[in-house]
């Protein structure tokens, strides 16, 4: 079970990668398409990830997971409907479940271990704000997100690698490739 989860895992976050950064360089139209199954693969990609940490006791990792989920949605929201929510409402309930998501998974992992003194709970830390704020920033379609991405797979592949997670590693380095030029392409279209 756990290989299927780790490769479920992999292979949905490795093709969400894949097509956030191919869009990059891509015309409106086709850019539009490829984040709407981006963002889609990103949020059915969730689960396994969740039980993979969960069953690890890293509960930061854990709890960003699921937590990303609303930016996730928003992200997909929001390249649905062509342009960026103005919905304040939706849009600070999203940035305060972010926020609070990551309290909530420090503060249960520091009771949990008595402080932030082990490696990979500050790999984790890592992973949570990568992936939250990475999240957050390509939903509101900000390329710095591209950077927080970049702090999440360097994370999380030392964090998988350190817990014998070979597959998801391997994942991790890959994306982290796609992530570099998903920048890049977003800076020059940018301009």
């Amino acid at each position: 079970m756990d290989i299927f989860l780790q490769i479920w895992a992999a292979s949905f976050y490795l093709c969400n990668k894949a097509l956030f950064a191919i869009a990059e360089s891509r015309d409106e139209v086709r850019k539009r398409q490829l984040k709407i199954v981006g963002w889609a693969i990103y949020i059915l990609g969730v689960p396994p990830w969740v039980v993979i940490m969960v069953a690890k006791n890293n509960w930061i990792a854990a709890a960003i997971e699921a937590g990303g989920i609303p930016a996730m949605l928003l992200g997909l929201f929001n390249v649905a409907k062509g342009r960026p929510s103005e919905n304040k409402w939706l849009n600070r309930s999203v940035e305060i479940f972010t926020y609070t998501m990551i309290v909530l998974g420090a503060g249960y992992s520091w009771l949990e271990h008595g402080g932030l003194g082990q490696l990979s709970q500050w790999l984790e830390v890592g992973v949570m704000v990568g992936f939250l704020m990475g999240g957050y920033y390509m939903a509101r379609g900000n390329a710095n997100g591209w950077l927080f991405f970049a702090l999440m797979n360097l994370s999380m592949g030392s964090l998988t690698l350190l817990q014998d997670k070979y597959v998801l590693a391997i994942q991790q380095s890959v994306s982290l490739c796609f992530v570099i030029y998903g920048f890049i392409s977003a800076k020059r279209a940018r301009g």
